[in-house]
Protein backbone atom coordinates (compact mmCIF):
# COMPACT_ATOMS: atom_id res chain seq x y z
CA UNK A 1 0.00 0.00 0.00
CA UNK A 2 2.76 2.57 0.68
CA UNK A 3 4.02 2.16 -2.88
CA UNK A 4 0.56 2.93 -4.29
CA UNK A 5 0.34 5.95 -2.00
CA UNK A 6 3.73 7.09 -3.25
CA UNK A 7 2.66 6.59 -6.88
CA UNK A 8 -0.46 8.71 -6.25
CA UNK A 9 1.73 11.39 -4.67
CA UNK A 10 3.94 11.39 -7.77
CA UNK A 11 0.90 11.65 -10.04
CA UNK A 12 -0.27 14.66 -8.05
CA UNK A 13 3.20 16.15 -8.49
CA UNK A 14 2.60 16.02 -12.24
CA UNK A 15 -0.81 17.64 -11.79
CA UNK A 16 0.51 20.52 -9.71
CA UNK A 17 3.41 21.22 -12.05
CA UNK A 18 1.15 21.33 -15.10
CA UNK A 19 -1.47 23.40 -13.30
CA UNK A 20 1.11 25.93 -12.14
CA UNK A 21 2.41 26.24 -15.70
CA UNK A 22 -1.16 26.95 -16.83
CA UNK A 23 -1.63 29.50 -14.03
CA UNK A 24 0.73 31.87 -15.84
CA UNK A 25 2.56 32.95 -12.72
CA UNK A 26 -0.48 32.71 -10.45
CA UNK A 27 -2.43 35.17 -12.59
CA UNK A 28 -5.17 32.64 -13.42
CA UNK A 29 -7.15 31.58 -10.37
CA UNK A 30 -8.39 28.07 -11.18
CA UNK A 31 -5.14 26.60 -12.50
CA UNK A 32 -3.33 28.15 -9.53
CA UNK A 33 -5.90 26.73 -7.09
CA UNK A 34 -5.63 23.27 -8.67
CA UNK A 35 -1.84 23.48 -8.54
CA UNK A 36 -1.64 24.48 -4.89
CA UNK A 37 -4.25 21.90 -3.87
CA UNK A 38 -2.51 19.11 -5.79
CA UNK A 39 0.84 20.11 -4.26
CA UNK A 40 -0.53 19.95 -0.73
CA UNK A 41 -2.18 16.58 -1.39
CA UNK A 42 1.04 15.30 -2.96
CA UNK A 43 3.01 16.25 0.15
CA UNK A 44 0.40 14.65 2.41
CA UNK A 45 0.50 11.37 0.46
CA UNK A 46 4.30 11.45 0.51
CA UNK A 47 4.18 11.86 4.28
CA UNK A 48 1.86 8.85 4.60
CA UNK A 49 4.15 6.75 2.39
CA UNK A 50 7.12 7.74 4.58
CA UNK A 51 5.50 5.90 7.48
CA UNK A 52 6.53 2.62 5.82
CA UNK A 53 9.25 3.49 3.30
CA UNK A 54 12.79 4.76 3.82
CA UNK A 55 13.09 8.52 3.30
CA UNK A 56 15.82 8.40 0.66
CA UNK A 57 14.06 5.80 -1.44
CA UNK A 58 10.59 7.34 -1.15
CA UNK A 59 11.80 10.84 -1.95
CA UNK A 60 13.88 9.69 -4.93
CA UNK A 61 10.95 7.70 -6.33
CA UNK A 62 8.53 10.60 -5.76
CA UNK A 63 10.79 13.11 -7.48
CA UNK A 64 11.81 10.69 -10.25
CA UNK A 65 8.30 9.66 -11.20
CA UNK A 66 7.13 13.25 -10.96
CA UNK A 67 9.96 14.49 -13.17
CA UNK A 68 9.35 11.81 -15.78
CA UNK A 69 5.60 12.45 -15.70
CA UNK A 70 6.03 16.19 -16.11
CA UNK A 71 8.59 15.76 -18.91
CA UNK A 72 6.36 13.30 -20.78
CA UNK A 73 3.35 15.58 -20.29
CA UNK A 74 5.39 18.42 -21.71
CA UNK A 75 6.27 16.33 -24.73
CA UNK A 76 2.71 15.09 -25.30
CA UNK A 77 0.63 18.13 -24.36
CA UNK A 78 2.94 21.09 -24.78
CA UNK A 79 4.97 20.13 -27.82
CA UNK A 80 8.31 20.03 -26.02
CA UNK A 81 11.27 18.25 -27.57
CA UNK A 82 11.18 14.46 -27.76
CA UNK A 83 14.77 14.07 -28.89
CA UNK A 84 16.33 10.63 -28.55
CA UNK A 85 18.80 11.96 -25.97
CA UNK A 86 16.01 13.42 -23.85
CA UNK A 87 13.99 10.21 -24.00
CA UNK A 88 17.09 8.18 -23.12
CA UNK A 89 17.67 10.34 -20.06
CA UNK A 90 14.05 9.87 -18.97
CA UNK A 91 14.50 6.12 -19.41
CA UNK A 92 17.51 6.27 -17.11
CA UNK A 93 15.38 7.96 -14.44
CA UNK A 94 12.74 5.23 -14.79
CA UNK A 95 15.45 2.56 -14.51
CA UNK A 96 16.74 4.19 -11.33
CA UNK A 97 13.26 4.36 -9.82
CA UNK A 98 12.60 0.72 -10.72
CA UNK A 99 15.94 -0.25 -9.20
CA UNK A 100 15.10 1.50 -5.93
CA UNK A 101 11.73 -0.26 -5.81
CA UNK A 102 13.35 -3.64 -6.41
CA UNK A 103 15.98 -3.05 -3.73
CA UNK A 104 13.44 -1.95 -1.12
CA UNK A 105 10.81 -4.54 -2.04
Amino acid sequence: MPWLTLAAAALLEVVWALALERSEGFTRFWPAAVGVTAAVLSFVLLAFALRDLPLGTAYAVWVGLGAVGVALSGIIALGESASPARLACLLLIVAGVAGLKLIEG
